[in-house]
C-alpha cells in the first residue's frame, strides 16, 4: 500500500550562507538539490519536537519525577494488559 501526504509549498527567508552550508552538504553526500525538502523536512520535525520535550520538561519540572515515571510505568502497564 502505498500512502501519500498532502504537501505544502512555503516560501521562505534564509541567509546565503545557511543556504550554502545544506547545499554543499547535501551535494557532499550524494543527495542533491532534490532532497533540500527532505531535508528541511526532518529539520523542522526534529526541531519542533525538541521543543516540546523541552516545553514538557519545563511544566514537570516542579513535580516529583519519580511520582510522574510511576504514573507512566502504571499507564503502560494498563495498557499492555488490556491488548494481552
Amino acid at each position: 500500500m502505498i500512502i501519500f501526504f498532502a504537501m505544502t509549498i512555503w516560501e521562505i527567508t534564509i541567509p546565503e550562507t545557511t543556504d550554502r552550508a545544506v547545499r554543499d552538504f547535501l551535494d557532499r553526500n550524494g543527495e542533491g538539490a532534490q532532497n533540500l525538502s527532505e531535508f528541511v523536512n526532518a529539520a523542522v520535525r526534529r526541531r519542533v519536537f525538541e521543543l516540546t520535550v523541552s516545553k514538557i520538561k519545563e511544566r514537570n519540572a516542579n513535580f516529583d519525577q519519580n511520582e510522574i515515571q510511576a504514573l507512566i510505568d502504571e499507564e503502560v502497564r494498563t495498557v499492555s494488559e488490556t491488548r494481552s
